[in-house]
């Protein structure tokens, strides 16, 4: 697989259903902003740029991705409303910082935290080795409401997407559901984005759309089916966010516990992307660990313990602790 010319990160939606004055992306799940799970996952495929559409409440959400991910390039959505204003907004941010790309775009959301590198790679590299038109990842969930629905011609092949509010009752029934993530060549990407209508229940522009035009013209269109539903949930809600936030307590969990540390009640031990743990270290209930906190090896840290961004020695016992910035010297 090449390096993709530019990824995409959309993270211009305003996400009133959060019910906060803090923008839906910058909620944290497991000690990092939903945007910025999304900025990592991105970020792995090492693309030559990284492009972060933003819009409502601009100023703090570019300070968390600037923050986040130093090198990523702001960009400003304008009032027209859409996902295919949104990527083109990025794509002319991206020619204005740089040289005009060439090569493979691929767009991904803010508020998708659970999607991983791996599948975005898989994505990326079906596309390249196809040679299709557009790539579009798609999943099955047991309620698709609220996503727009894969519609699929006779011979199984992609033919459109539509979206939840535009669906007559027969497309309802459908549960293959766009992710919203898709993979392009930049050159069709920009000539597509301009085809782009607005004739629809939202009168916003979408970038799914996009799908249906090429069909319309003879183009492949290929989807990528992620099995684990789970890395394609979106997030609008606070109850989705609890959601996203335990299947991400599980995802970390099982990982240090499969390199050799001990947790007697996983369910009660939260532990953010960027914390560091040894073989052999024992994790108590009611533990949090956050930021860029490293434990060494051997140590037992708990029960009752939040621990951010701080380095604890090997061999060390943290009990009834709460740390910010601190150190805790081997066998303390």
């Amino acid at each position: 697989m090449s390096r993709p010319a530019a990824v995409i990160v959309l993270a211009a939606g305003q996400g009133t259903r959060m019910k906060s004055a803090l923008p839906k992306v910058v909620h944290p799940l497991s000690g990092l902003s939903m945007i910025g799970h999304a900025l990592r996952a991105a970020h792995g495929l090492d693309p030559q740029h990284l492009v972060a559409v933003v819009r409502h409440q601009r100023d703090v959400v570019a300070a968390e991705i600037e923050r986040v991910l130093p090198s990523a390039i702001i960009a400003d959505q304008d009032e027209i409303p859409g996902t295919g204003r949104a990527v083109q907004c990025g794509l002319e941010a991206l020619d204005a910082a740089v040289e005009p790309v060439s090569g493979t775009i691929v767009v991904t959301y803010g508020d998708v935290p659970l999607l991983s590198t791996d599948t975005l790679s898989e994505l990326v590299a079906t596309h390249e080795g196809a040679g299709h038109a557009v790539t579009v990842l798609t999943s099955r969930v047991e309620d698709p409401t609220g996503y727009g629905r894969i519609v699929r011609d006779l011979l199984g092949h992609v033919s459109r997407i539509v979206e939840q509010k535009d669906a007559d009752p027969e497309t309802l029934r459908f549960d293959e559901i766009n992710t919203g993530i898709l993979v392009c060549p930049t050159r069709p990407l920009k000539q597509w984005l301009t085809a782009l209508k607005n004739d629809n229940a939202q009168g916003e522009y979408y970038l799914t759309d996009m799908v249906g035009l090429y069909v319309s013209q003879g183009e492949p269109v290929a989807a990528v089916h992620v099995d684990d539903y789970k890395e394609a949930l979106g997030v609008n809600s606070r109850s989705e966010l609890a959601v996203a936030t335990r299947i991400m307590q599980e995802r970390i969990n099982e990982h240090w516990m499969s390199q050799g540390v001990t947790m007697l009640d996983p369910t009660s031990v939260w532990i953010g992307p960027e914390v560091t743990l040894g073989m052999d270290t024992e994790i108590l209930p009611q533990t949090m660990l956050y930021g860029k906190t490293s434990i060494g090896e051997n140590c037992v840290v708990g029960p009752n313990t939040r621990l951010t961004d701080t380095i604890v020695g090997n061999d060390a016992v943290v009990d009834e602790t709460v740390a910010i910035n601190a150190q805790v010297d081997a066998f303390a």
